[in-house]
């Protein structure tokens, strides 16, 4: 009964427009999958390069990081050679080990390495490996410090902000947000075990069928011009910002001080802000995703139905709205024989 109600009060909240999804499932255009390779993260650079990554959830990872060309074929970026890497190998500075996201900005593309493999614990200081993409050589790595970072921590999903050279990333493990200085290198760990940054329930219902899990801080999304960024919990329903100069120049204090509530909304992993104001949230649920009016906080249904299957990571390129497939409610031990897909929605 008390989920019931909560449910309810969440529906009252979310001023969702009642109608059917903006764009129908036959609009839905599939980009790219991958037989029995779980994929999460995708982003799109300037030029509209494809890149994807696959975490190191299990053991029968072919590669971490892929460029996926015209002809839909995925082939390992930068090289075979930073993808080599199997469990129970030396962790180094070139090669990767457990990727989870990965974002194109202007010219280089940042990949996080949660050097968390398997969810066994941290193996060495979680990092970012900066690529050239017209050389599509290794630029910089940025590596967490002690303090940003527990061993059980899992750094989800960043944001970079040219404007101010600061990253922005989330702990979905052990609650938290970690803001890096690109120009210093130096990193601070904020806002951990904040109520904004931990997970507001242990379940979801998906199709019908209870999901349990404990997920914190993991949806990110980034306004740039306005200097606000935004996160959410993928196991809650509620959408939080903080200023990022509070983030970046602000005490402890005034950090946790800074944070606002923004909305209600539906149980989200991918999150995207687009330059129009709207914002892009997986309704984990209803497998659908949700459009968010930053002005108006009016919510819609963008789209909805069998092609959406945990909308994980989302990214815009030339008006449309890309995201992954992960499917991570149906996995089980075994996913050789499951597909994994990339779908982009026309905005």
């Amino acid at each position: 009964m008390k989920k019931i109600l909560l449910l309810a009060l969440i529906v009252l909240s979310q001023n969702v427009t009642c109608q059917e999804p903006i764009v129908p499932q036959s609009a839905l255009e599939k980009v790219a999958d991958f037989k029995g390779q779980q994929v999460t993260g995708i982003s799109l650079s300037d030029t509209g390069r494809i890149f994807a990554n696959f975490p190191r959830w299990r053991k029968n990872v072919e590669y971490s990081v892929v460029e996926i060309g015209e002809n839909r074929a995925a082939a390992p970026y930068p090289n075979a050679q930073w993808n080599s890497w199997k469990v129970g190998d030396k962790d180094q500075d070139s090669i990767f080990v457990a990727v989870q996201s990965v974002i194109a900005s202007e010219d280089e593309l940042f990949v996080l390495d949660t050097r968390n493999p398997l969810f066994k614990g941290v193996v060495s200081n979680p990092r970012i490996f900066v690529f050239d993409l017209e050389s599509n050589k290794l630029k910089h790595i940025y590596e967490l410090g002690d303090d940003s970072f527990y061993r059980d921590s899992y750094i989800n999903d960043l944001r970079v902000d040219r404007t101010n050279d600061h990253i922005y990333l989330t702990d979905s493990n052990h609650a938290g947000l970690v803001v890096i200085d690109l120009e210093t290198g130096e990193s601070q760990r904020v806002l951990s075990d904040h109520y904004s940054t931990l997970a507001e329930t242990d379940e979801l219902t998906i199709n019908g069928k209870q999901y349990r899990n404990t997920i914190h801080s993991d949806g990110i999304a980034l306004d740039e011009a306005e200097g606000l960024l935004y996160y959410h919990s993928l196991t809650g329903y509620t959408l939080y910002t903080v200023p990022t100069k509070t983030l970046r120049e602000g005490s402890g204090a005034e950090i946790q001080n800074a944070v606002k509530e923004v909305a209600k909304t539906t149980a989200p992993d991918g999150m995207i802000l687009n330059s129009d104001g709207m914002l892009y949230l997986a309704d984990l649920e209803n497998n659908a995703i949700m459009r968010y009016n930053m002005n108006s906080g009016e919510q819609e249904i963008l789209a909805q139905g069998e092609k959406i299957r945990w909308a994980d990571t989302f990214s815009i390129y030339n008006g449309y709205l890309y995201y992954t497939n992960s499917r991570i409610n149906e996995v089980k031990e075994d996913i050789s024989n499951m597909d994994f897909s990339i779908y982009r929605i026309k905005l």
